[in-house]
């Protein structure tokens, strides 16, 4: 059986599990399709949340990021990890207390202002669709790869997979999809991961195998370091650039990751205030499953590339043309080839693709004397790495296979949970909630169903040209949620102080100052041509826009207690509403259920 029969077969018996749950899940009620009726088990809420959450940035994007830059870009797992953390401990269980179906309904009804309601959509919808880029960005290329075509035709099939079943099943749907979606994606990325790690370091365990030492004896990471400084690149474990720019990204990240609409939706679904808090706890056991994991596909993974594309060393012969053509281990190449990813050229026409950093200044002169014009694998997109890795170290086909359905579970995943929020946003804050107060529960569900499917369209077009790799773009939702609603919902649980015009004017500041850095930092204001995505110069030191989001969240806070304390002291009432949503209920007790 042919590689793309297996795919099709992995990839088929998914989605007809996933369209199956949904139909069978099929939400009846407004309180099924925003909530799942309020009856998810915990540990089945906490299964669905990590599918939620590890979306195709986790999946597909970040072990790329990090086999290319190194130890740099460990600040995803450190900002995106403790972030869970603080959503945990300090979001999730108040606001399953509060007892609403959306997040912009909380921050309407704490700050007592269907402005603030208005604001808090704005700042939903704009972090969310830039998320929801990443994700169709990552199902694109998924699909493209594992179907064979281009990337935009890939694009296409996986929207009309998203509408099947997130369209009609809602939360409900949703939910139990993604408790089938986790076992894939998880299943699909530890299996390769342990193949990986046994054939290069004997180790099954992929974590203590990064750690060990390959079969010549040598540790891994010592013999990475050699192979990419020879390369031209920087030692793969080299210390960070910037301490400053890393902190705020790491930052960001954590507070961006707490303000997430999409994750903190996932804990209205529980029965009781406790069962958000043992969600909580059993999302960070099945997140850590491949958090742990990530790092050494990551630096196996580049090993890997670096040793095929210079099969005798580093300081040996290039793969030749003729071997990309002819070796069952180069196969990989021409199959991404199809999909608009990887690109080579033979520049000197000498048969060969030399790899290497042809930037390094250091490395010229060996360059010319060997004669060669600069890197000729001319395009080798980060995101394919995942995908790729298990052609790469020449695995079986089925798990292949396996890896397909996993990134799409990932993909697929998390944007159905973004949509969901996007959805509702609309249906329930904007037009049940200002619009037409007295709309129908079946006209309210009509018009969750129609927004959600316009929004996937919103998100095919602007997935088709993303501001960057699928983690760099959610790096930017994520900054964009640091910045506007991580603090509105801090201060709304926390302090009694905070009133109606200082959480607006606080939300409108930190959504505008990081758009407007975002948009400066990216070039978007100055290059003429709108398909370049390169960062310009930082304007403040050496923050890039992706690290921008705790500087954003400052700025929140600080505007909003400065019009606080310029404007009107908050209704006693509303203060007798913040201590009992943050109070226990009864002396002693524990968080009494809503």
């Amino acid at each position: 059986m042919d590689q793309f029969t297996i795919n099709l077969l992995f990839v088929g018996a998914s989605f007809a599990l996933y369209i199956g749950i949904a139909v069978w899940a099929r939400a009846g009620s407004t309180t099924e399709f925003y909530a799942a009726g309020r009856g998810v088990h915990p540990v089945t809420n906490g299964m669905a949340t990590a599918a939620d959450w590890m979306s195709a940035a986790s999946f597909i994007s970040m072990a790329g990021l990090i086999a290319f830059t190194g130890y740099d870009n460990s600040s995803f797992l450190m900002g995106w990890t403790g972030g869970y953390v603080l959503l945990a401990l300090l979001l999730a269980p108040y606001l399953r207390k509060f007892g609403k179906f959306t997040v912009s309904e909380f921050i309407g009804d704490r700050f007592y202002s269907p402005t603030a309601r208005m604001v808090a959509v704005i700042c939903l919808l704009v972090a969310s669709i830039t998320y929801v880029i990443g994700q169709m960005q990552g199902v694109g290329i998924a699909f493209g790869r594992f179907l064979e075509i281009d990337a935009f035709w890939g694009l296409l099939v996986g929207a009309c997979v998203v509408f099947a079943y997130a369209v009609f099943g809602g939360m409900k749907g949703v939910t139990y999809t993604q408790v089938a979606q986790y076992c894939v994606l998880i299943t699909a990325y530890t299996i390769p991961a342990v193949f990986i790690s046994l054939q290069i370091t004997g180790n099954p365990i992929p974590a203590l195998g990064l750690f060990g030492d390959t079969a010549s004896g040598e540790p891994l990471l010592t013999k990475l370091d050699q192979i990419v400084t020879d390369l031209g690149f920087k030692e793969y474990t080299a210390p960070h650039g910037s301490t400053l720019n890393m902190v705020l990204f790491t930052l960001s990240l954590m507070i961006g990751t707490a303000g997430l609409p999409h994750v903190i939706m996932r804990f209205f679904t529980v029965p009781k205030v406790s069962d958000a808090r043992w969600s909580a706890g059993w999302t960070l056991v099945f997140i850590a499953l491949l958090y742990l994991t990530a790092p050494a596909v990551g630096a196996m993974a580049r090993l890997n590339i670096s040793e095929l594309m210079w099969p005798n060393g580093t300081a040996g012969e290039a793969v030749t043309i003729q071997q990309i053509d002819n070796a069952p281990e180069y196969a990989w190449m021409e199959t991404w080839k199809k999909t608009g990813l990887l690109d080579w050229e033979d520049k000197n026409g000498d048969g060969k693709i030399q790899y290497y950093n042809d930037a390094n200044a250091e490395l010229q002169a060996k360059a010319e004397e060997k004669g060669w014009k600069g890197n000729e694998l001319t395009k080798f997109n980060r995101d394919i790495l995942v995908l790729a890795n298990p052609e790469i170290a020449s695995l079986p086909g089925w798990v292949i296979g396996l890896v397909a359905a996993g990134g799409l579970a990932a993909a697929l995943s998390t944007a159905a949970g973004l949509l969901l929020a996007i959805s509702s946003a609309i249906s329930h804050d904007l037009l049940k909630g200002q619009f037409t107060p007295k709309m129908s529960e079946r006209s309210e569900l009509l018009a969750a169903r129609l927004s959600m499917a316009a929004a996937i369209v919103v998100a095919v077009l602007l997935g088709l040209n993303p501001p960057g790799f699928a983690a760099q773009t959610v790096a930017l939702a994520f900054g964009l949620a640091a910045a506007s609603i991580f603090p509105a919902l801090m201060m709304g649980i926390f302090s009694t102080r905070i009133n109606n015009s200082g959480a607006v004017a606080g939300m409108l500041a930190g959504l505008v100052v990081t758009l407007v850095y975002i948009f400066l930092h990216k070039g978007w204001f100055f290059i003429p041509d709108t398909n370049s995505f390169s960062d310009a110069d930082p304007l403040l030191g050496p923050i890039k826009s992706t690290s921008f989001g705790a500087i954003g969240a400052a700025v929140n806070f600080a505007v909003a207690y400065i019009v606080t304390g310029m404007t009107k002291e908050i209704p006693q009432e509303i203060k007798a509403l913040v201590e009992s949503v943050r109070v226990p209920r009864g002396a002693g007790a524990a968080a009494a259920d809503h």
